[in-house]
């Protein structure tokens, strides 16, 4: 029974002398790095949630003039968006017509008009999501 005890004395004692040295090799490698003053990092800040109360639209420079529609048909198996009066240049996507149900491919085909580049937007992602 003195045998076992003074084995498990000699293993407590080498696994106490694995843990010094193995922490003591550790312990030179680990950079420890002073605080500058007046430094924010990235790890203690928290982002800042923003909520929307009213949203109203931006005016920009290039908007469309009033009234202008739009038509989204199907050229070379992609959609496309083309203002009705022809002086701007129309959207091309790289949505394929194919993503859509038969019957609407072929409205796509035919085009179908409307009323704003919003409308536009809305139709196709009700399609494409």
């Amino acid at each position: 029974m003195r045998k076992y005890g003074i084995c498990f004395l000699l293993l407590l004692a080498a696994a106490a002398l694995g843990f010094a040295l193995g922490y003591g090799a550790t312990r030179s490698r680990v950079r420890y790095e002073t605080a500058i003053p007046d430094t924010v990092y990235e790890t203690e800040t928290a982002g800042e949630y923003k909520v929307v109360i009213r949203l109203e639209p931006a005016e920009t420079a290039a908007a469309a003039p009033a009234g202008e529609r739009y038509r989204l048909v199907s050229e070379t198996g992609y959609l496309l968006v083309v203002p009705e009066s022809g002086d701007r240049e129309s959207l091309r996507t790289h949505i394929p017509v194919t993503d859509f149900p038969q019957e609407e491919q072929e409205r796509l085909r035919e085009g179908i008009w409307f009323e704003s580049m919003m409308e536009v937007f809305f139709y196709l992602e009700s399609y494409t999501s």
